[in-house]
């Protein structure tokens, strides 16, 4: 199963230019347009003070200002931290791409990891043209890519770069065939780099979902504004069984041997109560799919 052509280049690689260019689709989106404040990148939390007054404390990412050294938490903990003011607590959107080797596939248009981060950019735009600021963890098999929370347009070239930094990574990985990371271990680091009052929009397939995401989920709703935009490959719901063509991002084809028999989806419609859902169609054209999301 092999991903077409698409905007986002081969729709097997991530490409900045595409992602770049979602921006004027937010530009020339109506000036009324609903999606923006029922979106994450609309949330707003109301400002105190000037800016200066000390809101939380989060962990160092790289990239973060050395100036804002917390001492007091870094010597408590051992590790170096930041201190986060109101003013970046106001329309902080932090951006979750799963690009684990689950999400490296697509049958009709592109790779479930690529439509991820085609909806995760038009979602980043919004925030940075409502005068937000962006951050991102994005979730490889070899490990994580963090882009410290900024604002204005550099902040969210920083965080295409993320992206496209981070989908190479993970087609690497998918060269070496490595196993997915439990998603639940992995999404425990958003405690500590997301802000407070921060909304956090998660775009995955669920798969290797882990026990244990209900429980972050709730954790993390607590203080800030956690969603879930689940990928899917509708195509496969009407997939009769059969042997496939499989292509891998090497270029390689085997044949995969695709059954309805016996399988039985994983249940996760406790874990999806505890926050907002919206779903991503990776095979249909990416208007329509922007469509589908109201973005």
């Amino acid at each position: 199963m092999t991903a077409a052509a698409g905007a986002s280049g081969s729709g097997v690689t991530v490409n900045a230019a595409a992602l770049i260019a979602q921006r004027a689709h937010v530009q020339h989106a109506p000036a009324d347009d609903p999606a923006i404040s029922a979106l994450p990148g609309g949330f707003l939390i109301k400002r105190r003070g000037n800016g200066q007054v000390i809101a939380d404390s989060r962990a160092y990412v790289e990239g973060d200002d050395i100036r804002h050294v917390d001492r007091g938490a870094t010597a408590r903990t051992g590790k170096l931290h930041i201190r986060t003011f109101h003013e970046e607590r106001d329309r902080v959107t932090f951006l979750v791409a799963d690009f684990r080797p689950s999400m490296l596939w697509g049958v009709r248009r592109a790779f479930r990891s690529v439509a991820a981060a085609e909806a995760l950019a038009r979602l980043g735009w919004q925030a940075i043209e409502a005068g937000g600021r962006v951050g991102l963890l994005a979730i490889t098999a070899q490990g994580t890519v963090v882009v410290p929370v900024r604002g204005r347009v550099r902040g969210m070239l920083a965080v295409i770069g993320g992206l496209v930094k981070a989908h190479e990574m993970a087609l690497a990985a998918a060269a070496d065939d490595l196993n997915d990371p439990q998603l639940d271990r992995v999404l425990v680091s958003l405690k500590r780099v997301v802000p407070s009052g921060a909304a956090i929009v998660i775009a995955t397939g669920m798969d290797r979902a882990g026990v244990g995401l209900k429980d972050i989920l709730g954790e993390l709703a607590l203080r800030r504004f956690p969603r879930l935009l689940i990928v899917e490959e509708h195509a496969l719901r009407d997939l009769p069984a059969g042997y496939y063509p499989v292509g891998a991002p090497d270029g390689s084809r085997i044949n995969a041997m695709i059954s309805r028999r016996g399988v039985k989806a994983v249940d996760h419609s406790e874990t999806l109560s505890m926050v907002p859902v919206q779903y991503v169609d990776a095979g249909a054209p990416i208007p329509n799919a922007i469509l589908q999301l109201g973005l």
